[in-house]
């Protein structure tokens, strides 16, 4: 009887203790390192030669304010993966991609790119957060390396290429490496992307993030036309990712705040001032990350228009070999160009559809023409500027001009400007030197801004062509 007692008693205790424990610990989702024969430090390693190979692919986003941003709420997800699964050899670090595609990846090791469609797509910080935490998931739970192991006969590096991959499939990190190994590789992937899913919930919970915009966020890629393709070929589809992700959610308790909302909109602001980013396949196409060269200069994004007023001092500079010399306004950044040199102030030129292209500025050059003629080799000119451009409209005649001492043409052209479509004046004046070359220089400014010309005419004053 006393016996009896006792066990009812033991029996009651240990009920209201469970009734008492936190029941997201009990329910919540349990998961496990797959087998892997691969060292942390190998991750580490392999990661690194991955990630080398990403950046000389793919246009990294040239904005410390927006990478900056992305970082922050990198670290702040970094900080919540469970102690089981935290790495101290690996190196996590955020890098924006300038594509289009809503999409992100993460390598073993820590190296993590997030595609600028994906935070442009995003509803809320909480969406973006939560495809960054699927992301890290794979890498806590080092599933690239384990699934080396499992596809070790078709290449480490190409297989950890091949499902480091993204979240939201496609292009991505597959570029990487040709995967003749996918379809075999099918059955792991599912089950990879299910576990990054549901540790991504839990450590959205523990950062402070409600676990339901990862969820939301299959969604969001639904109505935007994302899911298709090459995700639904080789992921659980969005509606079941969706369900799985509000199962988990049920038995998680959301720790703390949540995330910056005005910080998000600015940033989506932001990138929306930018030319819209081309797409994985487009830069697969080029063949190349920067159309333009990568040490042009030229930042990989559209100018807005929005510049500083020219600076009222002047820098002497030196071109063409000491041939010219030239004084430009203080605040312009000289930036070369084939034949030619721009100057022109941050804000006035970038890129759009992989060209260089400006707003505002000067470009001195030296044309090699057909014609010892100025009016001539002037018209030449024109001609080769207008070629593919069927905006730019000559709007005058001739006015005669001099360029220290030497005879020259001053003429105006009206165009709309290709990046910003709004329209533009151009001047343009030439001088033939004694070998019979051209030089020109091009002023360019939008039409309604009125405050570019007196520098135009410091420039050109101040040209000095040591012929």
């Amino acid at each position: 009887m006393v016996n009896k007692r006792r066990q009812s008693v033991i029996a009651w205790v240990t009920l209201i203790a469970m009734m008492a424990f936190p029941l997201s610990i009990v329910a919540q989702t349990q998961l496990k390192y797959h087998s892997n024969r691969f060292s942390v430090q190998d991750d580490v390693k392999l990661g690194r030669q991955a990630a080398q190979e990403a950046e000389q692919q793919f246009p990294l986003l040239n904005d410390e304010q927006v990478r900056g941003y992305v970082e922050r709420v990198g670290r702040r997800l970094v900080n919540a993966i469970p102690q089981q699964f935290q790495h101290p050899e690996f190196n996590y670090y955020f890098k924006v991609v300038n594509a289009r595609d809503i999409n992100a990846f993460a390598l073993p090791g820590g190296p993590m790119y997030v595609n600028r469609g994906m935070i442009e797509a995003a509803h809320n910080e909480g969406e973006m957060a939560g495809v960054m935490a699927h992301e890290l998931s794979h890498v806590a739970l080092r599933h690239g390396t384990a699934q080396a192991t499992k596809g070790q006969k078709y290449g480490t590096l190409a297989a950890i290429a091949g499902i480091a991959g993204t979240i939201f499939g496609g292009q991505g990190v597959g570029q990487l490496a040709q995967a003749p190994f996918a379809v075999y590789m099918l059955k792991f992937s599912r089950e990879y992307e299910t576990e990054a899913d549901v540790l991504g919930a839990q450590i959205m919970a523990r950062a402070g993030y409600d676990p339901r915009d990862l969820a939301n966020m299959f969604r969001t890629i639904e109505q935007q036309g994302g899911g298709g393709g090459g995700f639904l070929s080789d992921h659980p589809s969005p509606s079941d990712r969706y369900a799985r992700i509000n199962r988990e959610a049920q038995y998680l308790r959301v720790e703390g705040g949540q995330g910056d909302t005005r910080e998000f909109a600015r940033v989506q602001e932001r990138l929306r001032g930018y030319q819209r980013a081309p797409s994985m396949a487009e830069i697969q196409r080029s063949g190349q990350r920067y159309p333009t060269g990568e040490n042009t200069g030229y930042p990989n994004n559209v100018p807005t228009g929005r510049v500083e007023y020219p600076s009222s001092r002047y820098q002497s500079v030196s071109i063409f070999g000491n041939g010219v010399q030239v004084s430009v306004p203080s605040n312009w950044q000289q930036l070369s160009e084939g034949n030619s040199v721009w100057f022109a102030p941050n804000g006035g030129y970038g890129q759009y559809n992989g060209q260089a292209v400006f707003t505002h500025g000067v470009n001195l050059g030296i044309a090699q023409t057909n014609s010892r003629n100025l009016q001539q080799a002037t018209n030449e000119l024109i001609n080769s500027l207008a070629q593919g451009n069927n905006s730019l409209r000559t709007s005058g005649g001739y006015q005669r001009t001099t360029i220290d001492g030497h005879s020259g043409l001053w003429t105006t052209l009206s165009n709309v400007n290709e990046a910003t479509g709004r329209p533009e004046n151009i001047r343009l004046i030439t001088a033939q030197l004694r070998n019979g070359q051209l030089f020109y220089m091009i002023a360019v400014a939008p039409q309604n801004e009125r405050n570019f010309d007196s520098a135009f005419q410091n420039v050109l004053r101040s040209l000095r062509l040591n012929d």
